[in-house]
């Protein structure tokens, strides 16, 4: 019930925001008077209103003593409006046309701030959606703004903030990245699953999400086999994580279950009618067809034309070896494509 409250909400609020029309600036306005008008908006918070009248104000006076406070406060109006294509922009020409101003950090922090509420919307705001699941593109972009403003900034009264903002970004991306390499398992890619294991590992150090990056790594190369490095991923989980969840008395326990890779007739007949089992290495189809077909030919021989040693015991005779086995081979016959085998 409440999920449909909040819908009817969103719904009548875009349907008054759409029937609105839109604010006119009276033309007679001085510089003052638009100026405090648009204080009262922003006091109010008319945020639609308080836009236009800093906009009036910048386009009619320039070079005014309130321009460049206005361009500032048009930022906050258009973030505030949940405008955040706009105040980007509007931080940007700031920045643009006002490197060396007193406040040009506030550009760059709510500039920041914009990416970092862009992907909390109104369903984001009212029911637990896992951020961490969601495409990172907008923490990313929040994430080097930030940064950029304690580069250049680290005195900011802003970068406190930033800072912590930062940390809590981090932490949400290396999230996304391990949900990407847990999705890699269960696809069976397991060389991008470590991929992504060993780039948490190497550039979130200090996340929660680097023994998870470790576990990932661990079970990827022991599903490729690579014993030497799953090894050397797990000894380092026990000595940094002996806590992790994929830790059970000591050992590892893969998160993901080992992929059926039986054909779809095996599984719905329950096994009842195998397909045949994967090759071996280096081993082909076509050569155990032949060998198949050799020993059905050796079969059908009735064994008195089959030939026989001197006790009268038949002869068994040794299958052919199979095509492309050529490990008995020498480098001279691979490098004469075996014309004088």
């Amino acid at each position: 019930m409440q999920v449909k409250h909040l819908l009817l909400i969103a719904i009548l609020a875009m349907t008054a925001a759409c029937s609105s029309t839109k604010d006119v600036v009276d033309e007679n306005l001085s510089e003052v008077e638009l100026y405090q008008q648009a204080q009262a908006d922003l006091d109010n918070n008319s945020y639609t209103s308080a836009t236009a009248k800093l906009k009036a104000l910048e386009s009619r006076y320039p070079f005014g003593r309130y321009a460049d406070q206005a361009q500032l406060e048009l930022i906050y109006a258009n973030y505030k409006n949940a405008e955040p294509e706009a105040a980007k922009s509007a931080a940007e020409r700031f920045i643009r046309l006002h490197p060396q101003h007193p406040n040009v950090d506030y550009a760059y922090y709510l500039k920041g701030l914009t990416s970092f509420d862009q992907d909390v919307g109104l369903l984001a705001r009212f029911l637990p959606l896992d951020m961490t699941k969601r495409d990172p593109g907008a923490a990313r972009d929040s994430y080097n703004e930030f940064a950029q403003l304690t580069s250049r900034f680290p005195n900011s009264r802003y970068a406190p903030d930033a800072k912590q903002r930062m940390i809590y970004l981090r932490n949400l991306l290396a999230s996304y990245e391990i949900h990407v390499a847990h999705y890699y398992l269960t696809r069976q890619a397991y060389v991008a699953a470590a991929n992504r294991g060993r780039y948490v590992v190497e550039n979130f150090q200090e996340t929660p999400s680097v023994g998870d990056g470790l576990a990932v790594m661990t079970e990827a190369y022991m599903r490729l086999h690579l014993d030497t490095l799953a090894d050397t991923s797990l000894q380092t989980l026990k000595l940094n994580y002996p806590d992790h969840p994929s830790l059970k008395d000591g050992q590892f326990v893969p998160q993901v279950a080992e992929a059926d890779n039986r054909s779809w007739l095996s599984k719905y007949t329950l096994g009842l009618i195998e397909s045949r089992p994967p090759l071996p290495p280096g081993e082909t189809r076509a050569n155990q067809d032949i060998l198949k077909q050799y020993q059905d030919a050796k079969d059908s021989i009735p064994s008195d034309l089959k030939p026989h040693d001197e006790n009268g015991d038949v002869i068994e005779e040794e299958a052919p070896e199979a095509l492309g086995n050529n490990q008995d081979r020498s480098w001279f016959s691979y490098m004469t494509f075996g014309v004088f085998d």
